[in-house]
Formats: structure tokens, C-alpha cells, sequence
């Protein structure tokens, strides 16, 4: 006879515990609802993993450790169950929804996905067998790995800025290879990662591989206006920053070309009583934004 699993039943199901699903959770905790957040990996998200934000109110600088710690601290104030859990799939039972996981389901009234993301990987040759033996994708992480040597940022956005910068305290070289002849990040990070001595920016150039025998040892790269066109590059690391992708394939709910759940003006999904929040959702001819703010104020609107 098979074993029967454990159903356990609330108002409201949080998915994800980054700052969207601990916001959520906090309105649904205020307005007297019994909710539960569940995530696979721990509370935080990719915050955690964050050195300085300083672009969210109320803070001039903060870490993003400090950060999520006090939005854990306040959830938890409400005696909020967080469980750590890995979600298989969400069964639609009309007034309910089931959302099954490894030995226990869990029955709510009412869902909000608020999965995030994950940082897109480098799909070249090297890009995969390297991964922990010099590809990183957290500074925070793993600069302690590097202290002292030379290392590559690959990326223009915030986020490889960010790291650029954070690295360039603990290394004697900081490459920044961008694809572009511009970075995309906002305009004070550029300005702070330009006075850095030790930053340097290879500008219109990809990353064709990585090498090594058992671990980084160089980069060969493609520059695209240059006469020397493939150069190679020696490197102790390589942090990856080139975009992410949804934390979303077990959901079957309407998503867009990139995995995006596609979500209305109430945090709506194509799903009567499935919400979405935070990285992982996108507007109608939208974008996600990667903004803790944006996606504390999404948590909020699904759980309202």
C-alpha cells in the first residue's frame, strides 16, 4: 500500500522566501490569515548574497545580509512557519490549490510564486567544468578564493558592476569584459568603479573560453574592434554576471518567451487564485526590473 502524504492546510501559500515572499507574508501575517512560506534553499534570497545595496529606502547603506536578516526578524515577529522544501508542481483544485513537495502537501486557498531567479551560465567552451574551480557567480561568496590575484567580471549591468567593485578591494585586477561599448549598470555605480585603479574594461569583447587543466588558468576572448581580435587573457577567477533566468519551470501558469510569469495588474497569473511577485513576474509589455523595492511592493500588492 502506498503512503499516504501529510496535507497541511492555510489560507495563503507563500513560494519563495526572498524579499517578495517575506513581504507577502508579512500582510498576509497582519491581516490575520494563516500562511506559510516555503522555499528549497533558505531565507533571503538573493539579497543574501548581496555586499552594499544602496538604493533602498530608508537605508543610505546597507548589506544585503543586514537586510534580509531584518526582514526575516520582522516576518518571523508574527511567528510565521518557514519551511524549507523543495515544490515539485502546484495541483489546481478550483477553491484550493495543492502544492506538492518531497513527503508533504500543503493545501492553500490561495498561492503567490515568489521564486526570483538565477544567474543565466556561461554556455562557451570551459563554462560548465569550471564551475567552482574558478567560475563563480557571487563575489560575496568566493572573492576570499582570489585575494590578491587577477580576475575577470563578465557583464555590464548593476550586478557585475556591484561585484567589480566589491572585488577590486581584495584583488590586484579587476578585468570587466562587457559585450558592449557601454555599461547598462546606473550611472553611480559606473562612476565608482571608473576611479577604481585596478578596474579595467574591455569593452566589444565576448568570452569564446575558459582554460585550464584543473582549474582557471586563462580566458580566450574575442575583441571585436580591435586588429588583434582573439587575445587570451590570464585569470585566477571569472565571475559571471550576464543576465538570469526565472526560477519558474515547475509552474504551469501562463509565462513569456524567457520563462516569466506573466501576471495582471493585481499580481494575477493566467490561474484564478495563483498570484505572482518580485523577479519572477512580468507585466504585459514589461520587464522585470531586479529592484528589492519593486519587488517588496509586488509582494505586498498579491498579498493584499
Amino acid at each position: 500500500m502506498l503512503e499516504e502524504k501529510m496535507i497541511r492546510e492555510f489560507d495563503i501559500i507563500i513560494i519563495g522566501a526572498g524579499p517578495a515572499g517575506l513581504v507577502a507574508a508579512l500582510y498576509a501575517a497582519r491581516s490575520v490569515r494563516s500562511c506559510i512560506i516555503i522555499d528549497k534553499l533558505g531565507l533571503g534570497g538573493q539579497v543574501v548574497v548581496t555586499d552594499i545595496i544602496e538604493n533602498y529606502p530608508g537605508f543610505k547603506k546597507i548589506s544585503g545580509q543586514d537586510l534580509a536578516q531584518k526582514l526575516v526578524d520582522h516576518v518571523m515577529a508574527y511567528d510565521v512557519p518557514i519551511e524549507i522544501k523543495e515544490v515539485q508542481r502546484i495541483v489546481n483544485k478550483g477553491k484550493r490549490k495543492i502544492i506538492v513537495t518531497d513527503g508533504i502537501e500543503y493545501s492553500g486557498k490561495t498561492v503567490i510564486i515568489a521564486t526570483g531567479t538565477k544567474p543565466k551560465k556561461l554556455m562557451i567552451t570551459g563554462g560548465q567544468e569550471f564551475i567552482g574551480k574558478g567560475i563563480s557567480y557571487c563575489a560575496l561568496c568566493d572573492a576570499q578564493f582570489f585575494k590578491g590575484g587577477t580576475v575577470a567580471v563578465v557583464g555590464g549591468g548593476d550586478r557585475a558592476v556591484k561585484e567589480a567593485i566589491y572585488l577590486s578591494r581584495l584583488v590586484k585586477k579587476v578585468y570587466v569584459i562587457h559585450r558592449r561599448d557601454s555599461l547598462r549598470a546606473e550611472k553611480t555605480l559606473q562612476k565608482k568603479a571608473f576611479q577604481m585603479k585596478n578596474i579595467k574594461f574591455l569593452w566589444s569583447t565576448d568570452v569564446i573560453s575558459v582554460n585550464g587543466s584543473k582549474k582557471v588558468e586563462s580566458l580566450t576572448l574575442n575583441r571585436k574592434n580591435t586588429e588583434e581580435q582573439q587575445l587570451t587573457l590570464n585569470v585566477n577567477g571569472v565571475f559571471v554576471y550576464i543576465g538570469v533566468t526565472p526560477c519558474t519551470e515547475v509552474f504551469e501558469v501562463e509565462k513569456d518567451k524567457q520563462g516569466f510569469i506573466k501576471v495582471d495588474g493585481e499580481m494575477m497569473t493566467s490561474i484564478k487564485g495563483i498570484f505572482a511577485a518580485g523577479d519572477c513576474a512580468v507585466h504585459n509589455r514589461d520587464r522585470p526590473w531586479g529592484q528589492i523595492s519593486i519587488s517588496i511592493g509586488e509582494g505586498a500588492k498579491a498579498a493584499i
